[in-house]
């Protein structure tokens, strides 16, 4: 039995402009854009999340503003949510348009997948939670590298809820690292047909730069500050989220500013990477060059090699 579809992906690094043109795809197309972006969920979350805004929209845009940024939302929880937003274009005959840059929320959407529950509150969460908060992010890295080198490897010592979550699989018996190899050998869920977007790397990171400041300019500060009153601190996932994190540490008086602005620019340079990274192992994707073609152009070229005409509007 062949796979419900087709799904179309518009992938890439942070800047690339996915979300351009994407919205050109699905405006052609006649479906909606479904984000696959980890903090466009979070409401409240826009300027650093780099939302279309609502009136700037060329396509309907699902699966933003979700949950509020202070609950827990998880890839299993977006998976469902995501999938449902798919299955409910495709029953309406239109063709949605996957656009983000978050691999692992991708292809938990369009491969299949499963992911453990990961209820909050278990006691051996509250244990590494306690160690990270009383020794550090390095010393909990260091104890998973001790216990298992191989998952230690494959995580960054700065996202503790993933070494946390490393360390309570490690003691149900379970290694981050063979689970995370076994997610990569799987089935497709849905017939996916993957662009992504590439340009030379000096000119990705001028934007990258480029579109920081613009953040700061449009009210980065104020909404991260907004956000903090309300109890958003970097404990929490939204928290976490690169613009969010070195904000709130400039707000608590951390750092300065313009330090924080600095760091902005250089998490988002090294995520480009890892992006690129993720996506060059997925032998699915096609890529094309946005310094050989307009995002126009682009889109007009997704379209075409999809073939056929564009299917009725929602």
């Amino acid at each position: 039995m062949s796979a419900p579809g087709p799904v179309v992906c518009v992938v890439g690094p942070t800047a690339s402009g996915k979300s351009a043109v994407a919205e050109l795809v699905a405006e052609r197309l006649g479906g909606p854009v479904v984000s696959v972006d980890a903090m466009q969920v979070y409401r409240g979350m826009d300027v650093g999340t780099a939302k279309t805004p609502a009136a700037d929209r060329r396509a309907p845009l699902l699966m933003v503003d979700v949950v509020d940024p202070l609950e827990d939302y998880s890839v299993r929880l977006f998976q469902r949510d995501a999938r449902a937003c798919v299955d409910d274009a495709l029953r309406r005959g239109v063709t949605p348009v996957l656009a983000g840059g978050t691999g692992l929320y991708l292809d938990a959407v369009i491969d299949e997948m499963e992911f453990p529950s990961g209820e909050r509150g278990t006691a051996s969460r509250e244990r590494y939670e306690a160690l990270a908060a009383e020794r550090g992010a390095e010393r909990l890295h260091a104890l998973l590298a001790e216990r298992d080198p191989e998952s230690a490897a494959l995580i960054h010592p700065n996202n503790v809820r993933r070494v946390v979550r490393a360390l309570e699989m490690l003691d149900d018996g379970i290694s981050y690292a063979r689970h995370h190899e076994g997610l990569r050998r799987r089935a497709p869920h849905y017939d996916a047909r993957i662009w992504g977007l590439t340009m030379s790397r000096e000119r990705l990171y001028a934007r990258i730069d480029e579109r920081v400041d613009r953040m700061v300019s449009q009210g980065l500060v104020e909404e991260v500050a907004g956000l903090a009153r309300r109890g958003l601190t970097p404990g929490t996932t939204a928290g976490q989220a690169i613009g969010y994190k070195e904000v709130l540490a400039a707000l608590a008086g951390e750092t300065t500013l313009d330090e924080a602005v600095e760091l902005v620019k250089l998490r988002s340079r090294r995520y480009a990477k890892r992006q690129l990274s993720w996506l060059r192992r997925d032998g699915r994707v096609r890529w094309v060059d946005l310094d050989e073609v307009t995002p126009e152009g682009a889109a007009q070229a997704i379209v075409s090699e999809l073939g056929g005409e564009p299917r009725a509007s929602v």
